[in-house]
């Protein structure tokens, strides 16, 4: 069977996948005072990371309109994936959503399933390469989107970030009800609970951050030989290497990847930001 898998701009695709025509990519839009993009291909992250460095005002996104998806939906394969970053994060998922209706009111029913990931930037990549591998084993429909939303609730998410004010500022931390303000080099581990962010627990110092998420990682982990290992990281490849070694030290995955966020991750995870999926 045929399949065509959407994207929001959250998501971090691999580099085999960007030429790949069974992959689109529906981007949200980036604001920085009067400095207004689209996070496409076109994204340059250091310019992006000046801009938001030299603003006084905090930087915002805007999510695609449903008539984006909708036409992303336009394709004559006949499984359609949708995977956005969490609905508690932003109305990219109700977008999806409202854009599959839009599909079928015009062009009737077809096989379309839009998976609220309950994470973001790598997180939504593990949902892509999950529905790869189900889709390459010719599993129906109905069986793919079941084992899917199961591979989601069991998708653990995790980040450190040097600066928090852009989450804060945009809303995304109203769930967090213990966060130490991130002054005197205190660095929370924040992670997902089902789309909501939650801290985990703080260091002083990013090395002693990073150790400190491995630890909770290592714990709360269990089958780390069944699961890949993503980590994606703004302008930050050593500390995303670290929090590798740190990890496939102690336990071995099934595989590992590492890339460099996309304009919405770049965003909220500021520059330094590292983000962990498992």
């Amino acid at each position: 069977m045929s399949f065509k898998i959407v994207v929001d701009s959250c998501c971090e695709l691999p580099e085999e996948y960007l030429q790949d025509p069974r992959f689109e990519i529906v981007p949200l839009g980036l604001e920085v005072g009067d400095y207004r993009i689209q996070d496409d291909e076109s994204f340059n992250q250091a310019e992006f990371l000046k801009k938001v460095a030299e603003s006084p005002q905090c930087p915002r996104s805007a999510c695609p309109s449903p008539e984006k998806f909708r036409e992303a939906y336009c394709t004559e394969a006949e499984h359609v994936y949708a995977i956005t970053l969490s609905s508690h994060l932003s109305g990219s998922y109700n977008s999806a959503v409202l854009g599959m209706n839009l599909y079928r009111e015009k062009y009737g029913k077809k096989q379309i399933h839009v998976v609220d990931s309950e994470s973001a930037s790598c997180g939504e990549t593990q949902i892509v390469k999950k529905l790869v591998e189900l889709e390459e084993q010719g599993l129906p429909f109905e069986e793919i989107v079941k084992q899917i939303e199961e591979f989601r609730s069991n998708m653990h998410t995790y980040f450190v970030l040097d600066n928090l004010e852009t989450l804060r500022k945009n809303g995304r931390l109203t769930g967090v009800k213990a966060l130490v303000a991130s002054t005197l080099s205190i660095k929370p581990i924040m992670a997902g609970d089902k789309g909501n962010i939650v801290q985990r627990g703080q260091s002083i110092g990013m090395k002693k951050a990073l150790r400190r998420m491995a630890e909770i990682i290592l714990e709360e982990v269990g089958d780390a030989q069944h699961r890949t290992l993503m980590i994606t990281h703004c302008n930050a490849p050593d500390r995303a290497e670290t929090i590798k070694k740190l990890l496939t030290d102690k336990v071995q995955f099934r595989d590992c990847l590492i890339m460099d966020t996309r304009g919405v991750s770049s965003m909220y995870a500021n520059d330094g930001g590292v983000i962990v999926t498992v």
